[in-house]
């Protein structure tokens, strides 16, 4: 039987540079992997890139109303695996149907992103996917220190945000995100507070 995995990390830690490495080892031996990633992330449309310049684009954007199931029965049921980049912008449902497909079309799902947001609150998609997946992954990237970076610092115009919306993609208004581990993490973010006395969050 085919699994649904989930590998997490912080801002930085290859997750898409996995994926395509991934997507090449299924091309490299004729078998087919369909990429997809949520038209929510909407860095370089509808492509898949990372830092070290490898980009590809994707077979498929998904909808937040998008069933998964549906979409994946009706048009990629032949191949041999599914990627899915940026999976914390999935709906709870859309996971569920991911593993619907891992369990009836005998197709693996692998599913890349971060666990948390810039505030350390858990995404809808990564959450539910630590719930259910059959095999869960971190993968690690560094701090600044040295020690493994596990949360993302958001900085908007070079200024540490202790507030805000949870999604905010990182190709607009100056936004910036840099992975720490919790001790940088709650100094950076300590910090910003004292600086913004008097501001509720």
């Amino acid at each position: 039987m085919a699994k649904l995995y989930f590998r997490y990390g912080a801002m930085g830690c290859g997750k898409s540079a996995q994926l395509l490495q991934t997507a090449y080892n299924y091309q490299e031996r004729n078998l087919k992997a369909c990429i997809m990633k949520p038209k929510l992330d909407t860095r370089k449309e509808n492509k898949i890139y990372t830092r070290i310049g490898l980009e590809k684009e994707v077979d498929y954007l998904i909808e937040q109303d998008d069933d998964l199931w549906q979409i994946i029965n009706d048009k990629f049921k032949n191949y041999n695996c599914i990627l899915i980049d940026e999976a914390q912008f999935l709906q709870e449902k859309q996971v569920d149907a991911l593993m619907q497909v891992a369990i009836y079309l005998d197709i693996p799902v692998i599913c890349y992103g971060l666990r948390t947001d810039f505030l350390t609150n858990g995404f809808k998609g990564s959450t539910r996917l630590l719930q259910i997946a059959h095999s869960i992954e971190e993968l690690k990237t560094i701090c600044r220190c040295g020690k493994k970076a596990i949360y993302n610092v958001r900085y908007i115009n070079g200024k540490v945000a202790v507030g805000g919306e949870s999604i905010l993609i990182d190709n607009k208004d100056n936004v910036k995100y840099v992975s720490m581990c919790p001790k940088c993490y709650y100094e950076e973010t300590k910090k910003a507070i004292k600086k913004e006395e008097g501001m509720v969050y």
